[in-house]
């Protein structure tokens, strides 16, 4: 099965090469085919047919510094960071739920970069080693300390995302902050120390009561909200008795591979995750196995 989940397939060229040269990124900045994506409070502004908008550098605040996304057809793309600007909260708006639904995949890559780097910026204006300011370079992709010359460069969070197994059933939770009906994958970050497979196995004891083993890799994507990588499993369950921690989660139930079939349609048990997060590929993959 090809997998392609929400927020990849990207298609910028990252252009690596220009974060290093300055010459060449003012003269990626001063071609006239450099576009701006069209950001407001963080979010794309998408046209009809679900393509991202752009303007001009221009069309930027005075104060704005700009981050190459990269290169489109040899074109450059930037984003801008306004300096002082705040940082938008790690969730989705109601409007942004609409728009992902619009987004082509090769779209959403574009944006979910964006997105991760720009609220790193907003996030991120001080040293950690020294507490003094920090100025953007490595055309967007870092910040520098002038004081003690401490480079920064955006961080991603690992985080496991994961159903149990037990007997041809898939174990699913809900959080009660989800609209109605809502199951999906149990998820949660990697601590320090840990592997993947230990922490798939520590998160679905922790927040269901189930032990687990013989862990097994599915895929993985990128989450801007803010900036973390997901990485999808599954485990074995050694049985199926469940018992949830209340602060975790509302409920967990096991489903049968019909039943997630059926959701998955929109006509099941359950509300299924929206396309473009990786749990709904990771049903997708399950439910067809």
């Amino acid at each position: 099965m090809s997998l392609v989940p929400g927020f990849t397939g990207g298609t910028l060229d990252r252009a690596d090469r220009l974060r290093h040269d300055a010459d060449a990124l003012a003269a990626a900045m001063g071609n006239w085919q450099a576009r701006l994506l069209k950001l407001h409070n963080f979010e794309p502004e998408v046209t009809e047919d679900g393509r991202l908008g752009w303007t001009m550098l221009t069309e930027a605040p005075d104060e704005a510094e700009f981050v190459l996304l990269g290169l489109e057809d040899g074109k450059p793309r930037f984003a801008a960071f306004v300096p002082g600007e705040k940082a938008p909260p790690p969730f989705r708006s109601p409007n942004l739920f609409g728009v992902l639904d619009q987004l082509r995949p090769g779209e959403a890559a574009t944006f979910a970069a964006a997105r991760s780097v720009i609220d790193w910026h907003a996030r991120h204006g001080f040293c950690a080693n020294c507490g003094s300011p920090t100025a953007l370079f490595r055309a967007g992709w870092g910040r520098k300390c002038g004081s003690c010359n401490t480079e920064h460069f955006p961080r991603v969070d690992p985080v496991v995302i994961m159903i149990a197994e037990h007997e041809g059933r898939a174990l699913l939770g809900r959080q009660p902050s989800w609209p109605a009906g809502r199951y999906s994958a149990l998820a949660g970050f990697l601590e320090p120390g840990e592997s993947i497979e230990e922490a798939v196995a520590r998160e679905i004891e922790e927040e269901a009561g189930v032990r687990v083993s013989d862990v097994r890799y599915v895929s993985s994507q990128p989450w801007p909200f803010p900036s973390q990588l997901m990485i999808a499993c599954v485990g074995m369950a050694a049985g199926d008795a469940i018992t949830i921690d209340e602060n975790e989660l509302e409920d967990a139930q096991w489903f049968t591979r019909d039943e997630v079939k059926a959701a998955l349609a929109g006509d099941g048990p359950f509300v299924a995750p929206p396309p473009y997060a990786i749990a709904h590929t990771l049903l997708e993959v399950w439910a067809g196995e």
